[in-house]
């Protein structure tokens, strides 16, 4: 290919050629980078292998010797001042007579002040996990700018992690006094998990998707399309609760009864009769126009949260609906009492408290933000006893605050969004995500200062 005399002459200078106006003396006022860096291996190199002799002030005015003439009369070289580029401050680690190529290290963090050669730790990203380290393939060890870990606290840990389920994990309950923790999942079955080897001790399959699982007792009931399960752990008795329409998305005891929230948006009460040894049917609450798919009992209240968007509270006693929170702009995707207070959270990224009024009704007393969509909320106490409210978001992280003032205390992260969050004995507490992991946690003996 022929160059022209002009523009291919300057291209070529730029690839490192010579032309026979310039010879070596272009090249032989830059000092190899590679040279310098102990490293180059190129024989022979186009470029200097040695310092350049120091220059006085007067020989560079300006540019902090990145070789530009002092030509007055030059609107670029003025222009380029005017930008930055020619004025940047040199770099403690070169001579400040050296040109610096400052397009080197820009995505290692490297440029400014770091320039060229100077290593700058990555900036670590402390709410991602590291994608790589997840299938065991990442190659950048701790100079991982992502997490290598599924979780940022010095106040619980990790301790294992129970594979076994193909789908979501909808609900997890560990009944109080058992050695035995049960997860239920989309892949319609439940899975029932020796505690002392961690080890599967069982597989149930049920015929249906798992929308929900709680524990009263000896009993273990489970919500799935059309029909609540409910097992004595005591007795082995096996009963299946008729009624629901659709899919039972929330179950809760309370005052004596089992109550249901169904997809069809009613929620649908049973009382156990030792008579019959079975559940007999005793109500059935209208009010929600969508499904309901968060259900909680306290102070003699029930508490329904729903896909209308709405939570309603009904009297334990009357079982008639008393109030109808309307604060919420999304769907009430889980419920939660602490003390005399009402936790509400939202896919319209809040967590809403309410308290009660002089005349009875509730109010919200303070709104707390999340970046994202929220899906459950789950409150304990920490090793010290302190409360701690876990709120799971639908980026797949889990937020741990202090409560009452809202202190973020670390992060869980997972594969995809946790659904489902129960907590244990001696400080224990289990989650479970949309890929099917089911993670067991422990609190720390001693919480950092």
């Amino acid at each position: 290919m022929e160059l022209d005399n002009g523009g291919g002459k300057r291209v070529f200078s730029r690839l490192g050629g010579q032309t026979q106006s310039s010879h070596m003396e272009p090249q032989s006022q830059k000092v190899c980078f590679h040279w310098r860096a102990g490293r180059c291996n190129r024989n022979p190199c186009s470029f200097r292998h040695s310092e350049l002799p120091q220059q006085s002030n007067s020989n560079v005015k300006r540019g902090y010797g990145n070789g530009l003439p002092d030509d007055d009369n030059n609107s670029n070289d003025r222009s380029f001042a005017g930008q930055g580029f020619a004025r940047r401050k040199p770099n403690n680690s070169f001579n400040s007579n050296q040109q610096i190529n400052n397009k080197w290290g820009r995505s290692h963090g490297g440029s400014g002040a770091g320039g060229v050669g100077a290593f700058r730790p990555p900036t670590k990203v402390q709410d991602k996990v590291c994608h790589f380290w997840v299938d065991g393939k990442c190659s950048y060890g701790d100079k991982c700018r992502y997490l290598h870990q599924w979780f940022t606290s010095d106040s619980f840990t990790m301790l294992t992690q129970l594979p076994g389920h193909e789908k979501v994990i909808s609900a997890i309950a560990f009944p109080l006094g058992s050695d035995k923790l049960y997860s239920g999942s989309k892949d319609e079955s439940v899975r029932v998990w020796d505690c002392q080897t961690g080890q599967c001790a069982g597989v149930v399959n049920l015929g249906g998707e798992i929308g929900c699982m709680i524990s009263e007792g000896p009993w273990i009931f489970v919500g799935i399309p059309n029909v609540v399960k409910a097992w004595n752990t005591q007795t082995n008795t096996d009963l299946s609760l008729s009624g629901p329409a659709g899919q039972v998305y929330a179950l809760v005891v309370g005052n004596g009864m089992l109550f249901a929230g169904t997809q069809d948006g009613n929620i649908l009460a049973w009382r156990f009769s030792a008579t019959t040894n079975c559940f007999e049917p005793t109500a059935a609450l209208k009010g929600h126009n969508l499904a309901v798919v968060t259900l909680v009992v306290g102070a003699n209240r029930l508490y329904s949260g729903s896909m209308d968007n709405t939570i309603r509270v009904w009297d334990l006693e009357t079982l008639q609906c008393i109030q109808t929170l309307t604060e919420h702009t999304s769907v009430v995707m889980s419920v939660l009492c602490w003390e005399q207070f009402l936790l509400t959270c939202s896919l319209d990224r809040t967590v809403k408290v309410w308290a009660a009024t002089e005349s009875g009704s509730l109010e919200v007393t303070y709104t707390h933000k999340e970046e994202h969509g929220v899906l459950a909320l789950c409150g304990m106490h920490d090793a010290e006893a302190k409360p701690v409210l876990l709120c799971a978001c639908n980026n797949n992280i889990v937020h741990l605050y202090d409560l009452p003032s809202f202190n973020e205390r670390g992060k869980i992260f997972s594969k995809e969004e946790i659904r489902a969050i129960e907590i244990g004995p001696g400080g224990l507490f289990f989650t479970g995500d949309g890929k099917g992991d089911l993670r067991v946690w422990k609190w720390s003996e001693t919480a950092p200062a």
